[in-house]
């Protein structure tokens, strides 16, 4: 049968099927992949960002220790590598309470809500790890446990989720269930609260990540630019008003 004598329905459906791949396919795939510069930036009529960070990248603020100076590997060496690095933040109650807030969410699964190793995934079968031996409260260094939480090993996976500034946090609460924290300052130990309450008994927004909206801010100007009139224009008089047979 010829396609002159092919029924009118026939022909369409033929047609269709032709087409109908042609609706997986995507155009001008590298203008949508692309990373755009302007999710980034902070613009008055948008001010959220909508992509995280790429991998290995480094945050305007800097970072203590970057991928491309020690990689993620899960090998005693690496960690040990990272032994040096300070402790930026003091023990206070502000600092505990937040590392406090990752610890339950991360860490007391496994280690237990006062560090002892009794978590609730050694009831099937995880081995216990405790944070309070000898090793632990005076052979590792803070900045080891920041690397053992950058990067994991061997049953521990990595927590590098936990931006940098609160994995010290993390830190210091752990020194503080070893019995490290100054004198009078006072922790919790537990649960903040019930499975599924929010608010105030989770950690906020990262403070390094762009997880959250961003304030306006006036572009930068160079040092020979004429700064910018930013003062709010003089109001209109009525008899300033011009006719239109003026205009």
């Amino acid at each position: 049968m010829s396609v002159r004598h092919t029924p009118v329905r026939v022909r369409r459906l033929i047609l269709l099927a032709l087409l109908l791949p042609l609706g997986a396919c995507e155009w001008f795939t590298d203008f949508k992949r692309q990373p755009d510069v302007v999710t980034w930036e902070s613009l008055r009529s948008d001010s959220s960002v909508v992509r995280g960070a790429p991998q290995g990248s480094v945050p305007t603020t800097g970072t203590f220790v970057a991928a491309y100076q020690v990689s993620y590997g899960q090998l005693p060496g690496v960690i040990d590598s990272m032994a040096h690095i300070p402790n930026p933040t003091p023990i206070t109650a502000a600092s505990l309470e937040n590392g406090r807030k990752y610890y339950q969410i991360d860490c007391a699964v496994c280690h237990g809500d006062t560090g002892k190793g009794d978590g609730a995934a050694t009831k099937w079968g995880m081995v216990p790890m405790t944070l309070l031996s000898e090793a632990m409260m005076s052979q590792r260094t803070d900045g080891y446990l920041y690397g053992m939480i950058r990067n994991g090993r061997g049953l521990m996976p990595s927590y590098n989720r936990i931006a940098e500034m609160d994995r010290w946090d993390v830190v210091n609460y752990i020194r503080a269930l070893q019995g490290k924290a100054p004198a009078g300052t006072a922790f919790g130990t537990g649960p903040l609260a019930p499975a599924g309450v929010t608010g105030d008994m989770v950690p906020g927004p990262s403070r390094i990540g762009p997880s959250r909206l961003l304030p306006p801010v006036l572009p930068a100007l160079s040092p020979t630019a004429a700064p910018l009139d930013t003062a709010e224009p003089e109001p209109v008089k009525a008899d300033s008003v011009k006719s239109g047979e003026d205009l």
